[in-house]
């Protein structure tokens, strides 16, 4: 099975799970289950058949509007891949969050949550920059459905937020695509949406700065970033679980696919010139983003301001543009993306069994659920960069390389940590610990369901910080091709 076709086949089981409601209750999340898992087997069946002698897993290439010059060019390499099975494997923990907290509609609900993993998968193996751009539009009504139909309270107010962000964002994508490929014509005579045809575009130096931000502010909104950032506490405070899951775990990881992937290779000049800027930014979203979720009561908005903090790190390392910051910021968007899928599912089984999300009301949860409990303590302390676990090799190698580039900057970031330390164990001490709630007296702990893929992400978050080898084994072909990189 090429991509193209994994592709088909998430949308399709999108379509067959919405008919499926029709034959059981239950049918829906059953098909999603499935079509993901076998995706899930797809991806490390790529990974275990190797890679060409250009690095790449998988290629298909054909023409799609030949006289606009727009082909369908799809591509596996080492980054696509690791993206890919992030995002498979996440879609898993997606449908499993979900199991009992949707109850109306849900052969709708998969089939949205299917479309969106269709179109992220599509977004980070997209090498024709319109088809990039079409599949980055798929991914993103879908779940503005999740969040405006399953979310809770003020999810009206939050989808509109988030769809209004990303689709300014994703105009402003749009117009520097079609200005970048109309100058590559002036220059070239030749119409083209080809990425590795545009890497070599000939641009009037006056222009490419402005391009160049055009392409960084859509990709910084989604990562996001100061000052882009607003939408996001809102977003995943207001989501279901399994949107939640896949908003941190995954659409979060478009925006920094994006910044390595396009921004600084079709730009190098300009984005180097824009260097410093980009990192001030990255460390400042580390400190913010730190600062405001200790600040927090809220355990889902807590940890959405805490992935503001973490995708700092990411921004961070990409402009530090040297393999061990390049290295460290793609270790970082993986195990970004099992510590904060993992916490909001806590979180969203919290809400399911309470009722609420104020952590002042949670109180002694430990004694009522000690699974919870030793799940909680497991992914705080591997967000807040606990050496032997992922995120301390990510945040590591990010500031290994950025001290190579700017050390201020870099020490400020550091200090990030420390605060990551404050506000994640406040967050155990808060929910976790202290007096009993009442509240909490007949409340389930954890089961099986929940606590296989909890154990799965464990698993994998241990896995990457005791050897993370394969994964920059995996990277390293990518980060070695990209223009410009220093040692």
């Amino acid at each position: 099975m090429s991509i193209f076709h994994a592709i088909l086949f998430l949308l399709a089981g999108g379509g067959v799970a919405w008919l499926a409601e029709r034959v059981h209750v239950n049918a829906s999340r059953w098909v999603s289950l499935i079509v993901l898992i076998a995706g899930s087997i797809w991806i490390c069946m790529v990974w275990l058949a190797g890679a060409d002698e250009v690095g790449n897993y998988g290629l298909v290439q054909f023409p799609w509007i030949p006289r606009f010059g727009i082909d369908v060019i799809l591509a596996i390499d080492g980054l696509s891949l690791l993206m890919v099975a992030l995002t498979l494997v996440l879609g898993v923990v997606a449908v499993v969050s979900s199991w009992s907290e949707i109850d109306q509609r849900r052969g709708f609900f998969q089939a949205n949550l299917m479309w969106t993993l269709a179109g992220v998968v599509g977004v980070f193996t997209a090498l024709d920059l319109f088809l990039f751009f079409v599949f980055w539009e798929v991914m993103l009504v879908p779940m503005y459905f999740l969040i405006a139909i399953w979310g809770h309270e003020n999810r009206g107010y939050a989808a509109m937020k988030f769809f209004l962000f990303t689709q300014i964002s994703g105009l402003l994508l749009l117009l520097s695509i079609l200005t970048l490929v109309f100058l590559n014509y002036q220059s070239s005579g030749e119409i083209t949406f080809a990425y590795h045809k545009l890497l070599e575009a000939q641009l009037p130096d006056h222009l490419t700065g402005y391009l160049m931000l055009g392409f960084f502010i859509a990709f910084v909104v989604k990562l996001p970033s100061l000052p882009f950032h607003t939408w996001l506490p809102d977003a995943h405070t207001q989501a279901p679980t399994a949107g939640s899951v896949i908003l941190a775990g995954i659409l979060l990881k478009t925006g920094a696919y994006g910044l390595i992937r396009f921004v600084v290779p079709l730009f190098p000049d300009a984005a180097m010139d824009f260097r410093w800027p980009a990192m001030l930014l990255g460390a400042g979203s580390v400190i913010y983003g730190g600062y405001m979720a200790y600040s927090q009561s809220d355990f889902k908005r807590l940890v959405a301001y805490s992935s503001i903090s973490h995708m700092g790190f990411v921004l961070l390392g990409v402009f530090a543009w040297n393999v061990l910051a390049l290295q460290g910021a793609i270790v970082q968007m993986v195990a970004h993306g099992f510590s904060s899928a993992a916490l909001f599912m806590l979180a969203g089984a919290l809400q399911q069994r309470l009722h609420t999300r104020e952590m002042d009301r949670f109180g002694g949860l430990w004694q009522r659920a000690p699974r919870m409990g030793v799940i909680a303590l497991f992914f705080v302390v591997a967000s807040l960069g606990m050496p032997g676990l992922g995120t301390f090799v990510g945040e590591f190698l990010v500031l290994m390389g950025s001290f190579q580039v700017d050390v201020p900057l870099t020490v400020a970031a550091a200090i990030g940590i420390v605060v990551a330390a404050v506000y994640s164990l406040s967050l155990m001490q808060r929910s976790f610990q202290g007096g009993v709630n009442p509240d909490t007296e007949n409340m389930a702990d954890f089961g099986a369901r929940e606590m296989s893929v909890m154990v799965l992400m464990a698993i994998a978050l241990i896995g990457l910080g005791v050897f993370p080898q394969p994964v920059l084994d995996i990277s390293a072909v990518v980060v070695n091709g990209l223009p410009g990189v220093g040692s």
